[in-house]
């Protein structure tokens, strides 16, 4: 599920803290500060969409992500590689390429580093 850009602010606040209260979230963020009615609704609207949870302390609601960074990271690039890209991931590192203009140099240390990853990972 696509979440706005204010939720996806206050996931990555989360992220971060790990746990947090109203209160912490909206020292997070820069000022001018969201309202923490504002900040209440967007954590009410991620509950009720399984992002996060709470835990209740008498009226204090300790809120936590239920959805990881890297679980949702993960969701995000396929999507994005599905929609843009035909699930072309050639294509897609192509177009980041291009765009970011990055050298033939660039592409070895990025391939490099890729193929130590995927060694690392087969022998867990």
């Amino acid at each position: 599920m696509q979440l706005t850009k204010a939720e996806e602010q206050i996931m990555q606040i989360l992220w971060d803290l790990e746990e947090g209260v109203v209160k912490d979230i909206r020292e997070k963020f820069e000022d001018p500060k969201p309202a923490r009615n504002t900040i209440s609704t967007v954590l009410k609207v991620l509950e009720k969409k399984g992002y996060v949870d709470h835990k209740a302390y008498a009226n204090v609601f300790l809120y936590y992500p239920l959805v990881s960074k890297k679980e949702y990271s993960k969701h995000q690039l396929f999507g994005l590689l599905e929609g843009y890209f035909n699930n072309s991931f050639p294509a897609m590192t192509s177009f980041f390429a291009m765009e970011k203009n990055l050298s033939i140099k660039d592409l070895d240390t990025i391939l490099e580093e890729a193929r130590k990853d995927l060694k690392a990972n087969q022998q867990e």
